[in-house]
């Protein structure tokens, strides 16, 4: 049987606000990221899912409450769809890391898998992790319908993983997955589709 994964970034944070890298940090959300998280709960009460996944992060969790709670669903969580750790650029903008160490920061901009943030996560084993849990969350779901909240440079590592795609071009293909937008994936088996990606919640219609 096919299984429906709706993958939805966190609400707006006030990093992401100021265009900073909050990868394993515990940043709050936005008074739009709060917004943008009830229009995620709406969307669920007029789509349905079967379950709910979020990462560990508590950004992701706040995002999920309200279609949580629209639905009377309890969130499940799953570590490995955590943010990448950013090494030293975590908190910090990209242009502030240029400013600091130019030849790094163009390195990481030619291929950010290849050349990552001195001290980050080795972006192969997150795009891995993180597709090895959508998988045992399919498998958990067989025929159902999931919402995964998560976080976009995984999310977007993830899905190059799952449609093969190299994973050195994740910030070319996926430039965004936009705050508590709808992407929908359908798996069976070993199987991926990319059905849509990044549908506004208060139009996405799947």
């Amino acid at each position: 049987m096919t299984t429906t994964l709706l993958l939805a970034r966190h609400g707006q944070t006030v990093w992401h606000a100021e265009n900073r890298y909050a990868g394993v940090s515990d940043v709050a959300l936005t008074e739009t990221g709060r917004a943008q998280a009830e229009a995620l709960g709406r969307w669920a009460a007029a789509h349905p899912v079967d379950a709910i996944w979020t990462s560990t992060v508590s950004r992701a969790i706040a995002t999920a409450e309200p279609a949580c709670r629209a639905l009377g669903l309890t969130p499940r969580r799953e570590a490995d769809l955590r943010e990448c750790h950013f090494g030293v650029v975590e908190g910090r903008t990209l242009a502030e890391f240029a400013a600091e160490d130019p030849k790094a920061a163009e390195a990481f901009r030619t291929d950010p898998v290849a050349h990552p943030f001195p001290g980050a996560e080795d972006p192969a084993g997150a795009a891995h992790r993180g597709a090895a849990a959508l998988h045992r969350i399919a498998a958990a779901h067989d025929g159902e319908r999931v919402l995964v909240v998560a976080h976009n440079t995984l999310l977007r590592l993830v899905l190059c993983d799952l449609l093969s795609i190299p994973l050195g071009d994740y910030r070319r293909v996926f430039p965004q997955l936009r705050n508590a937008a709808v992407s929908e994936l359908r798996m069976s088996g070993g199987s991926v589709g990319l059905i849509s990606l990044n549908v506004p919640c208060e139009t996405a219609a799947v």
